[in-house]
């Protein structure tokens, strides 16, 4: 069994590494998705209301409110597969939930890219118009790194820094996939607290 979490920046690679575990038959588990449903059962758009949802959520049922939520669907996905990707992790509170519940078969990888390489990806992908002005992805990085992203992201047990080309990225998640952490080549480890 293996729990592969990640976490990092919009526009980091996140949801590319979750596609690259979807097309390789690991079942994906979206933490963001549990924020989504939650602003639909309030009768809120998600694309407009996510954030404060969010911190809705964690205000109500404590700040590991959405991992919380997500294990039972992590546990449900590892029925099936040996492993399972989580995506979206945003705090060091998550991390703990996940290492308590899963301990030494939970992985924490953090994905990062400069500020600039990460403005011109969500430029180019168009899919959030607010993600196309930098000053947006400066609030979203400060409301990121305000649930404790950058807590989050010191624990993790690897860094990939995806700068290079898409190819290489993806082939870095495949290994990533097929054989944890001793998959990765040219990686930096990150220092644990």
């Amino acid at each position: 069994m293996r729990v592969i979490g990640t976490v990092g920046l919009p526009g980091s690679g996140k949801g590319e590494a979750a596609t690259v575990a979807e097309e390789s038959g690991v079942p994906v588990v979206t933490m963001g998705d549990v924020i989504r449903d939650a602003c639909r059962a309030r009768g809120l758009d998600p694309t407009e209301h996510h954030g404060e949802i969010a911190k809705v959520l964690r205000k109500e049922n404590g700040p590991d409110a959405i991992a919380q939520e997500s294990l039972p669907q992590i546990r449900e996905a590892l029925e099936e597969r040996d492993t399972v990707l989580v995506d979206g992790i945003r705090s060091g509170v998550e991390v703990e939930r996940f290492e308590d519940t899963f301990g030494d078969d939970f992985v924490l990888v953090s994905i990062e890219a400069p500020f600039e390489v990460r403005a011109e990806r969500l430029g180019k992908r168009g899919r959030d118009r607010s993600d196309e002005d930098e000053e947006s992805l400066r609030e979203r990085d400060e409301r990121e790194l305000g649930f404790g992203l950058d807590r989050a992201m010191t624990r993790a047990d690897a860094v990939i820094n995806n700068t290079d080309s898409l190819d290489a990225f993806r082939e870095r998640i495949r290994a990533l996939l097929e054989d944890g952490l001793s998959g990765l080549e040219n990686v930096r480890t990150a220092e644990q607290p």
